[in-house]
């Protein structure tokens, strides 16, 4: 071992040691003991949720652990026998090392999270039955075998296949997270949910190990518009999938209104690189031009107009908020201009906060108990408020606000996607990437910089509106700085400059919160720790843009062109600038 080994490499080097050559062996027998103890009972008690007590009837997180360890023993299997081996080749082309060693792993802290709950739960070790402890076992030496497996050695891009093929192809993956988002949704126990998550994202990360995850980009590249219009319809599917209930509606459409936001803080982020810590304020002035022009009765103004005239109010004084804002504030960069942008946050909240007439200001906003019983909207004669009925399925009434977000979604997704490959969009990046440069080469970098911050405030003025029927009340914590370290995080998370990027990382702040409120009080805490993961292993952000993916694996790119050409296959990418 060389002092140029990490610390994985050692571990491998060690378990290779004493495995020898039969690696292999031992994770085939640790593959087929986890699926032949998702077949036995894991307790002997109906009181562990999901019913883990029957003989041959697998449930919960013994699905999960028998799903994963099948599909890591028909790998195996594969690297064996010729006319499988051929198929497995085809469809992980990027080796099963790396595949079967992910869904190891989620086997294995699948089966100890799940034993080490029964013994808090139900009182002691005693209450797990062998099965549990068979999981336990075989995942390990699945890990253990796994190890010890040859490294990818990715294949390269496949051939073009017909488009309808691969249309159908990308279809079904957008209907494959359906179904996994609303299974996950319909768990209500905090150890089932658990299970599920660590399945769901053990999977995910398999399939990126196989290089399925990137295939599908290529094909969502190569399908651009078709991609992004089934991607609607998907999203349009799920009211239908809820029963009526209002409950997760009413969370989807609070994550769109945070998705349509986060994609207007990625015009300021992502293409100009402006590191705005105040943006939440746009969302309020929209939210505040919205409850006010509602005709609650607790609005200081009487006007009342039609819903289409105060979205475009909304969007206009949060554009002039944006003015207020940018042209004090571009004058400074990089942590500065963060600190400005902050204080101006801080100073909307403090502003909407005292005005309500008590001595310190005008009564406008009626002051911290801001403005409750803001009637439901009402869009030509259709009343939000009241439940749905579309071919025969009895929705909730947030789906009227669901459906209605969707479709401003789609338009702010249409405008940044056009931003992104106009000439401004060009001049944007540009100035992220060398202001001075950019001023250098002709740009008018104050101009520039001031539209980014008037468009992407107006896009959070549009969201704001609807934000205010939404929430049927809108007053000034519901703006604090923390929600736009939130907004920040999710173009992070997610990967700055792309559309489905921060519609991922906004999906995941704003639903996961939601499902662990069992863990309220460490919600921080894990949520801080999961960012420097990413940060560590994903920089660049889960769903990057082409550009920043080269940047952060420039030498990786450069090996992986040369394999290509040694191979003699031609060089397929993704779209360039396609965010």
């Amino acid at each position: 071992m060389t002092p140029e080994m990490t610390r994985v490499e050692r571990l491998d080097d060690m378990i290779a040691a004493r495995v020898g050559g039969r690696g292999w062996l031992v994770a085939v027998l640790g593959a087929a003991l986890v699926a032949i103890s998702a077949l036995l009972p894991w307790t002997y008690t109906d009181a562990y949720p999901e019913n883990l007590t029957v003989y041959f009837y697998p449930a919960g997180p013994q699905l999960y652990v028998l799903a994963l360890s099948v599909v890591a023993l028909v790998l195996l299997v594969g690297e064996r026998v010729d006319v499988l081996g051929r198929l497995v080749r085809l469809a992980v082309p990027h080796g099963t090392g790396g595949t079967v060693r992910a869904l190891a792993l989620g086997s294995f802290l699948i089966s100890v999270g799940v034993v080490l709950r029964m013994i808090v739960l139900l009182g002691g070790s005693v209450n797990v039955d062998p099965g549990g402890y068979l999981a336990v076992v075989g995942a390990l030496l699945l890990m253990i075998g796994s190890r010890v497996l040859p490294s990818d050695d990715p294949l390269p891009l496949r051939a073009k296949l017909p488009a309808a093929v691969e249309i159908a192809i990308v279809g079904v993956s957008m209907l494959v997270m359906l179904v996994l988002v609303v299974r996950g949704l319909a768990l209500d126990e905090q150890e089932s949910f658990s299970a599920f998550a660590v399945f769901a994202g053990f999977l995910v990360f398999a399939a990126a190990r196989a290089g399925l995850i990137g295939w599908v980009s290529q094909l969502s590249s190569r399908h651009y518009g078709v991609t992004v219009a089934a991607a609607f319809v998907v999203a349009a599917l799920f009211p239908f999938t809820q029963g009526g209930a209002n409950r997760y509606l009413n969370v989807m459409a609070n994550v769109l209104i945070f998705a349509i936001v986060a994609i207007g803080l990625n015009i300021v982020i992502g293409l100009a690189g402006l590191l705005d810590l105040g943006y939440i304020a746009f969302l309020g002035v929209g939210a505040y031009t919205g409850a006010l022009l509602s005709g609650s009765q607790f609005s200081t103004v009487d006007w009342v107009p039609p819903f289409p005239v105060v979205l475009a109010l909304g969007a206009l004084a949060a554009a002039l908020f944006g003015v207020i804002i940018g042209i004090p504030s571009i004058r400074t960069r990089g942590d500065y201009l963060a600190i400005v942008t902050l204080g101006f946050g801080e100073i909307f909240r403090i502003t909407v906060n005292n005005l309500g007439g008590t001595g310190s200001g005008p009564d406008i906003t009626n002051g911290p108990n801001g403005i409750p019983d803001i009637p439901a909207l009402e869009f030509f004669g259709w009343n939000l408020g009241e439940d749905l009925n579309i071919f025969g399925f009895e929705l909730g009434f947030f789906a009227n606000y669901y459906f209605i977000e969707l479709v401003l979604l789609a338009f702010v997704v249409l405008v940044f996607v056009r931003a992104n490959n106009s000439r401004i969009g060009r001049a944007w990046v540009a100035i992220r990437e060398d202001e001075t440069a950019a001023a250098a080469m002709g740009i008018n970098t104050f101009r520039l910089k001031v539209s980014a911050f008037v468009l992407g405030a107006s896009l959070a003025g549009l969201a704001g509106v609807i934000k205010a029927h939404l929430s049927t009340s809108v007053e000034p914590t519901q703006f604090q700085f923390l929600e736009s370290a939130f907004l920040v995080a999710a173009i992070v998370l997610g990967g700055m400059g792309t559309v489905t990027g921060v519609l991922l990382g906004a999906t995941i702040l704003r639903l996961l919160p939601e499902k662990l409120r069992f863990i309220d009080e460490y919600r921080l805490l894990i949520f801080g720790a999961a960012l420097i993961l990413v940060m560590r292993f994903r920089p660049e952000g889960l769903v990057p843009s082409a550009r920043r993916a080269r940047e952060f694996h420039e030498e990786e790119i450069t090996e992986r062109l040369a394999r290509e050409q040694v191979a003699g296959s031609p060089v397929t990418g993704s779209r360039g600038g396609q965010p």
